[in-house]
């Protein structure tokens, strides 16, 4: 049976779109036997764990959408339910937005809209549906000029649809960087190099079109997955957890536009999947949404964002230590996992759990069947089929990019959760040599945990469980491998941020922007608005910034920029002085924020070079304060 189960993986590998080759790292061929063994072994132990309680799950149903409904909830999700319907006139905050998408953005923007448009007029519906034309038109006109001074770049209609990478067709759209050059000369030297200042999917179009485009190949041996690295940039890299939720909201627009984007230059179908709303437990820790445990959880421990079941679980395997030879792949006994799963749920929160006689295998396996039993997968419903797509792009580098943007789609609790099972994988991996689990071993065991979901209706998994399985396992070594870069938000999407936030600003008054401003910050609302008047403050020469820390210290800082100076030497100066609080904290819990002109607030990587970006962002202010817990 189980070579069959080989030839349907092999004969997969000829499928995919387009008839472009398949990576070979993405086929059963770059993974030996022995380590495909251990996914199937896993594939095992879970039925065998899921035939015990097989009459409690409900199964998740994955609604088919309309023709056209896929497109409109898209719109909806990129914050531009306004281009149609009821309220397609209120579309000035969309339009702003517009002016800052690249061209393959605006293209797949354009093709969503043309397709609710033709899908309304047949339905007949009374919504006005503006032609797509026109709303870039309109746009355009409204603007004059693209934010950065350029002009528009003509909006193509269907019939030059085809020439999206050709940037002889009107001006490059630029993202306001002084130096544009075009993209393809600014493609990093290194194929290595990630490139985050330019959108991945423009990077896709040109690569297309230019030689350089030759799929890199090769086996997809552990050893050969490449060392990707991100150059250092000099106004610093923003992480996850660095923005002030508002923008936040403007990063998962333009990631799930990005991502479209790039899905449709490499001629892969990016579809959103729609789960039916189904009854699930309120209370509890098996089974339970992650957004109730995490409720439960915080009335325990305010400011949790981990549910503490998965946090307990994951100290308790690595109080035993993480050399356990075959770790995370030798499962507990079935029936005493059960048992065990039970009687968690009856003493956990009240502490009475005697968590001394738990078994290290028995916790690996708890913490799987914890995943596993999630009444939606880890990642997502919405986007389970996108991470396991991944492994179609051709290159290594659009699969790194498009996972890059499909973390940050994610919800919270969903993306905090998984950066703790990856790092705890991670540390299982550094042990390899004493517990022989190698990233390839953790991945092909954890990867039937995360992508083979009870919901989707049985039978079509158990058909697509073959086919899929050296490709999820992939997905799933990158995930670990490149942990660190994926939760980086590119510069590219954090300057159209930017861009928005200035645009938003002349657009409003001034007042508002104020305002907004006055309520996030607990500054002085005299001396803030001292400030906005006189935005180089009368005792700031030029060259100076003044950083404050108004709930650390009562003293402010005059600060000279140099070349050289970073972020993280502005702390070190503050921490040296031994004035109000200062004395009790440590590096790691404070950061230096860049707050106001064009973001809305962001904490600073150390290696941020304060001269650089005291040019992107002029009217910003500097405050040292304590890191969001």
């Amino acid at each position: 049976r189980r070579s069959g189960q080989y030839t349907m993986n092999h004969d997969h590998s000829k499928k995919t779109p387009d008839g472009a080759s398949f990576d070979r790292s993405g086929s059963q061929d770059s993974l030996d036997e022995l380590s495909m063994d251990d996914y199937w072994k896993e594939l095992e132990n879970i039925h065998e764990t899921r035939g015990n309680n097989h009459e409690e799950r409900v199964a998740l149903v994955v609604k088919e959408p309309d023709e056209g409904e896929l497109e409109e909830e898209w719109l909806k999700e990129a914050g531009l339910s306004n281009l149609f319907g009821e309220s397609s006139g209120d579309s000035l905050e969309s339009m702003v937005f517009l002016s800052t998408l690249t061209r393959t953005q605006k293209a797949a923007v354009e093709k969503r809209v043309e397709t609710v448009r033709q899908t309304m007029r047949k339905k007949n519906k009374q919504h006005q549906i503006p032609d797509v034309r026109d709303i870039f038109r309109l746009q355009n006109d409204s603007k004059g000029k693209i934010c950065d001074g350029s002009e528009p770049s003509t909006v193509r209609t269907s019939e030059n649809k085809n020439e999206i990478q050709d940037g002889t067709k009107g001006p490059k759209f630029s993202l306001g960087t002084d130096e544009q050059k075009s993209p393809l000369e600014d493609m990093p030297f290194s194929d290595t190099d990630i490139n985050l200042e330019i959108s991945f999917a423009e990077q896709a179009a040109n690569l297309k079109d230019s030689s350089v485009g030759k799929m890199c190949k090769g086996g997809g041996g552990e050893t050969l997955l490449p060392n990707f690295r991100l150059p250092k940039d000099k106004t610093g890299t923003t992480k996850i957890g660095d923005l002030a939720p508002q923008d936040m909201k403007k990063v998962y627009s333009l990631a799930l536009i990005e991502l479209t984007a790039l899905y449709d230059i490499l001629g892969t179908e990016f579809k959103q999947q729609k789960a039916v709303k189904i009854k699930t437990k309120d209370s509890g820790l098996f089974g339970v949404p992650l957004s109730v445990l995490l409720e439960q959880d915080q009335k325990k421990v305010p400011g949790t964002k981990i549910p503490l079941i998965f946090q307990k679980l994951i100290a308790q395997i690595e109080e035993a230590t993480l050399e356990t030879e075959g770790l995370l792949r030798i499962p507990g006994v079935a029936t005493r996992v059960k048992s065990l799963c039970q009687e968690l749920e009856a003493k956990f929160y009240e502490g009475t759990f005697n968590w001394e006689n738990v078994k290290q295998h028995d916790a690996a396996s708890l913490l799987k069947l914890f995943i596993r039993e999630l009444p939606q997968p880890l990642l997502t419903v919405e986007y389970l089929k996108a991470f396991q797509d991944v492994q179609s792009l051709p290159m290594k580098k659009q699969q790194l990019q498009a996972l890059n943007l499909l973390v940050l789609l994610l919800p919270e609790a969903n993306r905090d959760t998984l950066k703790v099972l990856l790092e705890f994988l991670q540390r299982v991996i550094d042990h390899r040599d004493k517990n022989k689990m190698t990233l390839k071993n953790v991945a092909m065991v954890m990867a039937p945990n995360l992508f083979t979901f009870h919901g989707f209706g049985s039978k079509t998994i158990e058909q697509s469980e073959f086919v899929m399985a050296a490709g999820t396992a992939n997905v799933m070594r990158f995930m670990i491998q490149y942990q660190k870069l994926l939760w980086t938000i590119p510069k590219f999407i954090v300057n159209q941020v930017r861009k928005q936030n200035t645009e938003s600003q002349k657009k409003e008054k001034k007042d508002k922007a104020v305002k907004k401003l006055l309520k996030k910050m607990a500054y002085d609302r005299e001396k803030h608005e001292k400030q906005e008047k006189t935005p180089n403050d009368a005792d700031v020469p030029q060259g100076v910034i003044r950083v404050q820390a108004p709930h650390l210290s009562k003293v402010s800082m005059a600060i000279q920029l140099t070349e050289e100076l970073k972020a993280g030497d502005i702390v070190a100066r503050f921490l040296s002085q031994k004035s109000g609080n200062v004395q009790t904290l440590k590096k790691e819990e404070v950061c230096l924020y860049e707050i106001g002109g064009n973001i809305g607030e962001r904490c600073l990587d150390g290696d941020t070079y304060m001269k650089d970006l005291h040019q992107l962002n002029p009217n910003a202010e500097w405050v040292i304060k304590s890191k969001q817990s």
